[in-house]
């Protein structure tokens, strides 16, 4: 008979989020691992095991960030109408941070300075963005998006999509009293100069 797993994908979870929350709060010195043992109620030994250290946990923190990201991009479901699929995506890439902005710091910023994802890790990153460029591309085919690199559409939607959060991220005033509505209306605004 197998013996039951010691540590689950429920404890890395729970391990994940507090961690991302330890890293939003306080910077990478308030990522302690026994801290965070502690906080999720489990052993030092847990985190090792899971992770490998401390290394292997701010890895896991990106490459999750960006699987939760996909996820929700994959979610989204496909019409006729590519630009509509972009409004979707967008969206969707707003619910997605707001859902989990403790992971925001290490996915698109320097929250642990010496941290640089390796191959495998910056491919996770890129599939998160799948959708997106199929998007773009069918749209262009389907001539409802200027004949035009699709890398650059996909870069300016992108951009839109990451400035707005991050000024909703970091409570900007700029960015007044966000709203679903109001942010649905500058993507389709921002869109609205890559259609035909």
């Amino acid at each position: 008979m197998a013996r039951p797993r010691a540590h689950d994908d429920a404890l890395r979870t729970r391990l994940l989020d507090r961690a991302g929350e330890l890293l939003s709060a306080h910077g990478p010195e308030g990522l302690g691992l026994r801290r965070l043992a502690a906080d999720v109620d489990t052993s030092t030994t847990a985190v090792y095991s899971l992770f490998g250290g401390k290394p292997g946990l701010v890895r896991e923190l990106y490459v999750e960030g960006f699987r939760r990201l996909g996820d929700r991009m994959e979610q989204v479901p496909r019409t006729g109408s590519p630009v509509e699929d972009l409004c979707a995506l967008g969206l969707a890439y707003r619910e997605s941070a707001l859902a989990n902005p403790h992971f925001y710091s290490i996915m698109f910023g320097r929250a642990v300075p010496d941290f640089v994802p390796d191959e495998e890790a910056a491919a996770t990153a890129l599939r998160s963005m799948g959708p997106l460029q199929e998007t773009v591309a069918r749209g262009i085919e389907q001539g409802e998006l200027v004949d035009t690199d699709p890398d650059e559409i996909t870069f300016a939607a992108w951009s839109l999509v990451h400035g707005l959060i991050s000024l909703e991220l970091l409570g900007s005033a700029v960015a007044g009293n966000a709203s679903s509505a109001r942010y649905e209306r500058a993507l389709r605004n921002g869109m609205a100069g890559w259609m035909r």
